[in-house]
C-alpha cells in the first residue's frame, strides 16, 4: 500500500501515544528521587503507598526535570523524538543544541511538559485497561461480583450489567485523553522547540559557508578545466592541419597537449579535494598545489602560445621586485584571472593578445595594487551574428575572485578591441 504503515488510520495517534509513554518513563528517575524526599519530609513514610504523597512526589519531580532540561543536548534529543513520533514537519523544529539561555528555557519548558503529561497518560494507560477489562467481564463472571472492588454498586444487581458500558467509556476516555494530549504536544512543539533568531542566523551562516565552498569549487573547475579544454582543442586542431606539412610543429603541439592535460589533472584533483573530508588523494594527504602567478605564469603563456595565440606580455613587479613576494592568495587569484582572460582570447579572440601585469606603488615604496590588463581584437562573426559583448560564467567567476580580495574586474568592448582589466589591492609587502 502506498505510503507504508505510517499512512494507516490511527498510526499517527498511536505514535503520539507512545511518545507520551516515553515521557512518562523518562520522568520515573525524577519521580523516585522526589518520592524519597517527600517520604522523608512526611516522617519517613513510603510515598509510593499513599496517593497524596505520590501526587506530591509527582509535583516535586517536575522542577527537577525542568532543572535538567536546560542542558544543551536536551533539545536535539527532544526534536528527534518529536520528528519521529509526533508528525511535526522537520523545518518547524530547530537543529542542534540550544545555544542561548532563551532557547534552553524553551527546551526546558518542553521537557517538563512532555514528561509531566507523559507521566499522567502513562499512569492512565497502566490503570485504566485492567479496570475496564474487569468491568467488561463483570456480568459474566459471578465470582467477581463477590470481590470488593471499592465500588459498592457492583453488587446491587441491575447496576452490575451497566459495568461493561462503564468499561467501554473508560477505554474511550483514555483514547481521547491520549489523543488530546498528543495533539497538544504536537502543537506546542514548534513553539518550544522551533528555531530561535540565533538558530536562524547560524543556519544562514552555514548555508552561506556551504554556498561559498560550492562557488569556489565551481570557479576552480571552470577555470582549470575550461581553459585546458579550449587550449587542447585548438592545439589538436592545429596539429591535425599541420600533420603532413610540419612534423616538428605537430610534435610541439602534442607535447603542449600532454603538459596541459597533466597539469589540469592535478588542478582537478585539488579542486575535488574541496569535496573530500578526511579522504586524502595521495598517501601523504597532500593535494596538488594551486597554481600561482609567481610559479606558473610562464607555463600558462607558453601553453597558450602553443595553441596558436600570439601573446605579448609586459610584466612589471614594481615595488615587490619579484612575483614570488606577492601575497600567496593574491598571486593565486591573479593567475586564475589571467587564465580566464587567455581562455576568452582563445575562444573568442581574433588576433594577438596584449597582456600587462604591474604593481602600482602607493605612498613611498609600499605596493598599493596589482593591475592586470589584457586586450585583443574580437573575432569576426562567422555567420552574420553580432560578436559577443558580454562575459559568461568565467568572467563572473573572475569578478568574484577579485571581490574576495576587495578588488574589481571590468570586461567588455573598448573601441575595436576586447579589454579585461582587474585591480587587486595589496595589503603589504613581503609575504
Amino acid at each position: 500500500m502506498r505510503g507504508g504503515p505510517g499512512r494507516l488510520p490511527g498510526a499517527r495517534a498511536r505514535l503520539r501515544w507512545l511518545h507520551q509513554i516515553l515521557g512518562g518513563a523518562l520522568l520515573m528517575p525524577y519521580f523516585l528521587l522526589a518520592s524519597v524526599g517527600v517520604g522523608a519530609a512526611a516522617g519517613g513514610a513510603n510515598a509510593l503507598s499513599s496517593l497524596p504523597l505520590s501526587l506530591a512526589s509527582y509535583a516535586a519531580a517536575l522542577p527537577l526535570a525542568a532543572a535538567t532540561g536546560v542542558y544543551g543536548l536536551v533539545r536535539p534529543l527532544s526534536v528527534t523524538a518529536v520528528r519521529a513520533m509526533c508528525a511535526v514537519p522537520g523545518e518547524r523544529l530547530a537543529e542542534g543544541p540550544a545555544r542561548t539561555w532563551a532557547a534552553r528555557g524553551r527546551a526546558s519548558a518542553w521537557w517538563t511538559l512532555h514528561l509531566g503529561v507523559g507521566a499522567l497518560v502513562s499512569g492512565m494507560t497502566l490503570a485504566v485497561p485492567p479496570m475496564a477489562v474487569v468491568l467488561l467481564v463483570l456480568p459474566f463472571v459471578s465470582g467477581l461480583r463477590e470481590v470488593r472492588l471499592g465500588f459498592g454498586w457492583f453488587n446491587t444487581g441491575v447496576e452490575t450489567y451497566t459495568a461493561p458500558l462503564l468499561g467501554i467509556g473508560l477505554l474511550v476516555a483514555l483514547a481521547l485523553c491520549a489523543a488530546g494530549a498528543g495533539e497538544l504536544l504536537a502543537r506546542l512543539a514548534p513553539l518550544l522547540l522551533g528555531p530561535t533568531a540565533a538558530d536562524r542566523l547560524a543556519a544562514a551562516e552555514e548555508r552561506a559557508a556551504d554556498l561559498a565552498v560550492r562557488n569556489r569549487l565551481a570557479r576552480e573547475l571552470h577555470d582549470a578545466v575550461g581553459h585546458a579544454l579550449s587550449a587542447v582543442t585548438l592545439q589538436a586542431a592545429a596539429a591535425r592541419r599541420m600533420l603532413e606539412r610540419d612534423p616538428d610543429f605537430v610534435r610541439q603541439a602534442l607535447t603542449a597537449i600532454e603538459d596541459t592535460t597533466r597539469r589540469t589533472v592535478g588542478e582537478l584533483d585539488a579542486a575535488l579535494g574541496l569535496l573530500r573530508d578526511g579522504d586524502p588523494a595521495r598517501p601523504d594527504g597532500a593535494y596538488a598545489p594551486a597554481p600561482t602567478l609567481a610559479a606558473d605564469l610562464e607555463g600558462l603563456l607558453a601553453r597558450t602560445r602553443a595553441a596558436g595565440a600570439a601573446i605579448t606580455a609586459h610584466q612589471d613587479p614594481g615595488p615587490v621586485e619579484d612575483w614570488h613576494r606577492l601575497p600567496e592568495i593574491t598571486s593565486r587569484e591573479a593567475y586564475r584571472i589571467v587564465q580566464e582572460g587567455l581562455s576568452n582570447a582563445l575562444r573568442h579572440g581574433g588576433g594577438p593578445v596584449d597582456l600587462r601585469i604591474l604593481v602600482r606603488a602607493g605612498h613611498g615604496t609600499e605596493p598599493r595594487e596589482l593591475e592586470i590588463s589584457m586586450t585583443n581584437p574580437p573575432a569576426g562573426p562567422p555567420d552574420g551574428r553580432e560578436p559577443r559583448t558580454t562575459g559568461g560564467r568565467g568572467l563572473r567567476g573572475a569578478a568574484e575572485r577579485a571581490a574576495l580580495l576587495g578588488g574589481s574586474v571590468e570586461a567588455g568592448p573598448q573601441e575595436d578591441r576586447w579589454r579585461l582589466r582587474a585591480v587587486l589591492p595589496l595589503t603589504g609587502g613581503d609575504r
